[in-house]
Parts: structure tokens; sequence; C-alpha cells
């Protein structure tokens, strides 16, 4: 009987043989092919993206529309009125991200949109105006998942070898993966409820920081983490860490925003805050708030490493964390994953800001790695016209469950207060 452990190794060694076939066949292609051109649609969730990339990485075009701040006001996004705004600007965004290109739709080899996770309503408009534009253009169609999307762009602008470590931190999803190659993920763990920017935000909006002017126009975790960089005295609120007893490496935020919620109205009922008032010691709230999800994700993350080192799941010679999603964006967690990385001797490695938040940049790039290595590729028209969306997806194979059955108990790696 094949044990786990040699049971996980085999299936390493045959995707290591895989992807090196698979590096092999790009280069011929990249060499021997034209450039590619890939168009990219994102519309998951209230950003509308369009982007152009060629083979090489290049960014031919780029246009973005951001609904942040009419939903800041909402204290959420609304669904109908995002889809209504995606409807209103995707043509004008195409067709400008074509123009910076200096090109039209017959220049670019394929067409690929966000089809999951995500918000239906706004899955919908992307996946709609994707599949018109492959039809009317007589180019394949490439159907893209959102959170797989975001784990292979840092290979658009950096030298990230396959396999590796992915932890996606935004604001609807957390997750550590191992990426075998474009198409193949193994799940280490996943959020049980709340996804830290999601935590973020909701504390920034009952902290009422947008009521201060220096933060009226940022999301709740850019307030948070300008806010924490003022504080006095960062570790003056304590909060238990959560999971503790749970050896595996999945998330929980939950908890960590009942506790700030809790010290907000203690501090408020101490200070007499009412109206739009905000608390007196609300950066060091926030200092210590923010310090509490980023020693869970280093924790977790290190379990991750762990397990890793533990079944040799990726080469000695470069060991890699790639950090992605628009938490990533978060200089002080990633200082401090930095940090972790170098003690479990990871390279550490994130996507330039404008490409961890939602774009069509990185919607456009894994239609490339896809129409490089001929995976998921839609040429068939009936094929195409019958692409649906998803609410929910995950992420490659689960092996959560393997994680925990490893019992690993980690000696914390210290998380130092860095200044941003």
């Amino acid at each position: 009987m094949i044990q786990p452990l040699n049971f996980i190794s085999m299936i390493v060694q045959t995707y290591r043989l895989r992807n090196q076939w698979i590096t092999q066949l790009t280069r011929s292609k990249a060499t021997n092919n034209k450039n590619l051109i890939v168009l990219g649609i994102e519309t998951s969730c209230d950003d509308t993206g369009c982007g152009i990339v060629d083979s090489k990485g290049t960014i031919l075009g780029n246009a973005l529309y951001s609904q942040h701040l009419l939903h800041l006001k909402y204290g959420g996004i609304i669904p109908p009125i995002a889809q209504d705004l995606h409807i209103k600007n995707i043509t004008e965004l195409c067709e400008c991200a074509l123009k910076s290109a200096n090109m039209k739709l017959h220049n670019v080899d394929a067409v690929a949109a966000t089809v999951k996770p995500g918000l239906p309503l706004s899955l919908s408009v992307g996946r709609n105006f994707g599949v018109r534009l492959s039809l009317i253009g007589n180019k394949p169609f490439i159907p893209i998942h959102h959170m797989e999307a975001h784990a292979l762009v840092a290979r658009m602008t950096q030298q990230v070898d396959f396999p590796y470590l992915v932890l996606l931190i935004s604001g609807g999803h957390c997750l550590l993966a191992i990426v075998q190659n474009v198409s193949s993920f193994f799940l280490l763990g996943t959020t049980i409820d709340d996804a830290p920017g999601e935590a973020f935000d909701k504390i920034a909006r009952r902290l009422k920081l947008k009521n201060l002017i220096d933060f009226s126009n940022l999301n709740g975790g850019q307030a948070i983490e300008i806010a924490a960089s003022r504080a006095e005295s960062p570790t003056q609120f304590s909060f238990a860490a959560p999971l503790t007893h749970s050896l595996d490496c999945n998330f929980s935020f939950s908890g960590l925003k009942t506790t700030a919620l809790n010290y907000i109205l203690e501090c408020e009922r101490k200070s007499s805050i009412i109206g739009d008032k905000v608390i007196p010691n609300i950066y060091n709230l926030c200092a210590s708030y923010q310090l509490a999800i980023t020693r869970h994700i280093c924790q977790r993350t290190q379990r991750a490493m762990e397990f890793i080192n533990r079944h040799e799941l990726l080469p000695n010679d470069h060991r890699t964390l790639v950090i992605s999603g628009g938490v990533a964006c978060n200089d002080f967690i990633f200082k401090c994953l930095n940090s972790v990385c170098s003690e479990m001797g990871f390279a550490c490695i994130r996507p330039p800001s404008k490409l961890c938040t939602d774009n069509g940049l990185m919607i456009a790039w894994n239609g490339m790695e896809r129409l490089m290595t001929n995976s998921g590729i839609l040429t068939n028209k009936n094929d195409i016209a019958n692409v649906d969306i998803e609410k929910k997806s995950p992420v490659g194979k689960d092996w959560t469950s393997r994680v925990r059955e490893e019992n690993i108990k980690c000696k914390w790696i210290k998380i130092k207060l860095h200044k941003n």
C-alpha cells in the first residue's frame, strides 16, 4: 500500500515532469510563432477592467473604472448598482484599451473574461461582453477563474517558475495554494468565514475613519494601514489568536473583527463618543488590529511552508511565496511575510500594486498563459455561447485535510513591528 507521504511526492514528481514539458512547449511557441496578443475583461465585483498584453508580458493597453467612491457612501457594494455601472462603462473601457494599444479587435488573438467566482450580476456583464467580442471577431474565448488570475499575474512581470506557493488575500478571498502549473492548483488553506479585506473594511467603517479628512477617499484597508502607522502604542489592545487548536492552514477573521467591535464600543462608552466623532485612541486600535490580522496570516503561511518543506513539494533551490490580491498592497503585511520567508528559506514576491487589485491585465495574462499551453481554450461557437458564470468556485484540488492530518506544530517566527 502506498503511504500518504509517498503518494504526495509521486504526484509532485509527475507534475514537475509535466511542468518541464509545458515550459519547453511554451518556449518553442514563443520562438516559432508570432507574438500573441490577448484582451482580458474583469467584472467580478465592483471594478470594470480591460487589459491587453502580449506573450512577452508587455502591457499594450489598459483601462480601469473603479466604483469605490460610490459604494463607499453606501457602506458596501450594492450588486444592482455595480451591474449598471459595468454595463455603462465596459464598451468605452474596451475601446480605450484598444486605442491605447493602437489596435482593433482583429489584431487580438483571443478574448479572455472572468466567469468565476464573483457577484453574479457583475460577472454576467463581463461574460456577455467577452463572448460577444469573441463571436463578432471570430476569436477564441478563454473563461478565467478570478483567483487563478491573481495567482499567476506575478509571472507577467517577474521570473516565477512553477511550482510555487501563493497566498491570495483580498476583500473576498483568503487562501494558500501550491501552483503546479497554469491549470493545476493544490489548496492548502482557505478562510472559514470572513476575508481580511472585508475585516478591514467593516472595522474601518465602524471606526468612522472616513470622517477624518486624511481617510475620506480611502478603502478600509488603506485607511487602517495609514492610521496604524501613526500609532504611539501599537500593542495597546490585545487580540486572541484565532484557530490556535486547529493545526491546519485555514483562516478565520470573524473573531478578530468581533473583538475590535467590542473595543470600539468600550472606548465610545468611556469617552462618551456620539454621532460622527471618533474614539481618541483610534490609531492604536488600528495598529493592534492590523497586527493581529498580520500575525494570523503569517502563522498560517508558515505552517503551509512547514508542510511543503516536510514533503519537499517545492524545489529546494527556488522555493517561492507569491502574495497577491488587494490586501497584498499593505506594506506592513508584506514586510512581515517577507520576514517569515527569510526565516523559512523562501523568496517573497508580489506583483506591482496595480496588478494586485482587480484589473483586466491579470485576466489577459491568465488568458495568455492558457493560450500558450492550449489549456481551456474555446473555439467552437456553441461552446463559447454556452459559457456560464459561477458565484462560487473552489481553487484546484483540496488538500486542506492532508495538512490537518499532519498535525504540524510550529515555533512561530516573531513578527516585528515594522514601520511602514
